[in-house]
């Protein structure tokens, strides 16, 4: 999957924050004409650390779409020096995220990342920003809120309630399955929060995180676990 080298990465915190702006202006958060009109493809993206150190586990998993059935999967083990800031993560993290997308063979229709979107402090998270850099369609789904508040939300799946930042709609909170917490949905690059929002609850089958994402989670977290090289 081709990578498009915006920006350098070894940079510091100021620099960074320099670039979210510059890279803010660059979305675009509609669909047509980027999201095409046939999804046959989509992909989940996890990343995990482990604590202490530098070392970074990323993995993209790869489906069919709507049969979410697994064609590929990517991995990929770096380290950093980006210290860990909330709100600069995509520049932690995003590295190692763009080597593992580089060995996938086949490029996603739309991916989804575990983390945000528009939903953050400056408008560009993690999702947003791979999203200009793979320029391809990318939806943030988040376990936890980062910005914004939303109002009550019904039980049963498919409930949603709109998440409010500064006055402005950043996102929706999601019920993915009846009775369970909710997930935070928000347009990462190339796509509408209505698109976004459908495509995530499409992908949820049975679990609350969407399998395309469930699936890079256990990834991580196995490579993590069973890593034994230098920390």
């Amino acid at each position: 999957m081709k990578v498009r080298h915006l920006h350098g990465w070894n940079i510091t915190c100021n620099e960074a924050l320099a670039i979210q702006q510059r890279l803010k202006d660059m979305l675009i958060l509609q669909d047509e004409p980027f999201v095409p009109r046939r999804m046959e493809t989509v992909a989940g993206a996890d990343i995990s650390c482990t604590k202490g150190s530098g070392m970074l586990f990323a993995a993209v998993t790869l489906f069919s779409y709507p049969s979410l059935e697994i064609l590929e999967e990517a991995r990929f083990i770096d380290r950093t020096d980006f210290p860990y800031i909330p709100g600069l993560l995509s520049f932690r993290e995003g590295p190692a995220l763009l080597k593992a997308f580089s060995i996938l063979r086949l490029s996603p229709d739309f991916i989804i990342f575990d983390g945000q979107g528009i939903a953050h402090p400056r408008g560009i998270g993690l999702a947003s920003h791979m999203g200009l850099c793979l320029d391809v369609p990318t939806i943030g789904c988040a376990k936890t809120i980062l910005v914004g508040s939303h109002g009550e939300i019904g039980a049963e799946r498919g409930s949603r309630a709109d998440l409010l930042w500064k006055n402005m709609l950043v996102g929706a909170a999601l019920r993915t399955r009846t009775g369970v917490k909710p997930v935070f949905v928000s347009q990462g690059n190339r796509i509408t929060l209505g698109s976004a929002v459908d495509l995530v609850l499409s992908c949820c089958k049975g679990y609350r995180l969407p399998e395309p994402v469930r699936r890079a989670h256990l990834a991580v977290n196995a490579m993590r676990k069973s890593y034994t090289g230098p920390a």
